[in-house]
């Protein structure tokens, strides 16, 4: 396949884009390295896919864009860019949330429309659903956003559908839940909580730990979107990991992989759900998907990577006469 990933240097769009490539796909990568966390993370992302053969990065800015020629070539659009948090969506800043993330869709949507390139899948989001009326969580169910940022990806969802109905482009729109594996986002809490017990360090928790999360492995995460758009179907489907766990069982897991982590809680945040849990029924028909990686597994793969990435202590290296 020839694809085109928005995001492409984020955490979800480099896993993507070594996944395409590792199928034989041409993908042609597009991130503005926004500094909603520090760029250089995104830089290090993007190390270990530029200069591959089958692939190609343009830095800039979506709405700066005339994406019609790369969108005429492409089999599959896989729409990832946007602004991602839902603490930082409160405020002033709720003005770039609607630009990366509603403006931009419609942008991407627009160029779509003009070139109807193979398929659009678009990265939703869980938060659409805020405090649902019932568990787990079906695609029926009434969006109910507890945050801007759910606001907003909700409205971009829409707008999806509302192209897909109104000019018959073929888009999936995937709705995620909790995405975690190497490489996370520093803000997020598996991140920051592996990071915390691999440098002996606290780990502030927001809550009492008992808020449960349907979290999600990025290798499921891709594979799916790879599925969707090789698939026939069209519409709004959630992908999920398959197993609703607490933060407090996250906290116990990590302890036994690396270190006991000293937990300093906090109180809850606004805009956090309670609870996701995803029924996957409508993934499973549509485009066959079945995650495969379960909580500890993932967990034991961020571990590694959070180790391989610290400095040797002086007390672990090896003297020479004993390698």
């Amino acid at each position: 396949m020839r694809a085109v990933v928005t995001g492409a240097a984020g955490f979800i769009g480099s896993h993507l884009c070594e996944h395409l490539l590792a199928r034989g796909d041409d993908v042609v990568g597009i991130d503005a390295l926004t500094d909603f966390y520090e760029p250089a993370r995104k830089r290090r992302n993007l190390a270990a896919l530029l200069g591959r053969d089958r692939f190609t990065f343009h830095r800039r800015d979506l709405l700066d864009m005339r994406l019609e020629p790369l969108f005429a070539a492409a089999d599959a659009v896989y729409h990832l860019a946007g602004q991602p948090g839902v603490r930082g969506s409160w405020g002033p800043e709720f003005a770039v949330y609607l630009e990366r993330n509603v403006l931009v869709t419609q942008h991407v949507l627009e160029a779509m429309r003009e070139t109807c390139p193979g398929r659009l899948v678009f990265a939703s989001s869980s938060s659409v659903y805020g405090d649902a009326d019932a568990y787990p969580m079906r695609e029926t169910l009434r969006p109910r956003p507890v945050s801007p940022y759910g606001v907003t990806k909700l409205a971009a969802e829409q707008l999806c559908e509302t192209y897909r109905t109104a000019f018959g482009l073929p888009t999936v729109s995937l709705r995620l839940f909790t995405v975690y594996g190497p490489g996370q986002r520093p803000d997020m809490a598996f991140s920051r909580l592996v990071t915390a017990a691999c440098a002996r360090r606290p780990f502030p928790l927001y809550g009492d730990g008992s808020q449960s999360r349907d979290f999600t492995f990025v290798g499921d995460v891709v594979a799916a979107m790879r599925s969707a758009a090789l698939s026939a179907w069209a519409g709004v489907a959630n992908v999920g990991g398959g197993c609703e766990v607490t933060m407090n069982r996250v906290i116990d897991e990590v302890g036994l992989l690396a270190a006991p982590v000293r937990v300093v809680r906090g109180p809850a945040e606004p805009g956090d759900a309670r609870r996701t849990a995803a029924d996957i029924t409508v993934a499973k028909a549509a485009f066959g998907y079945r995650p495969g990686t379960d909580i500890r597994t993932g967990l034991a793969a961020m571990v590694r990577a959070e180790r391989a990435s610290l400095p040797v202590r002086p007390e672990e290296r090896v003297p020479a006469e004993r390698r």
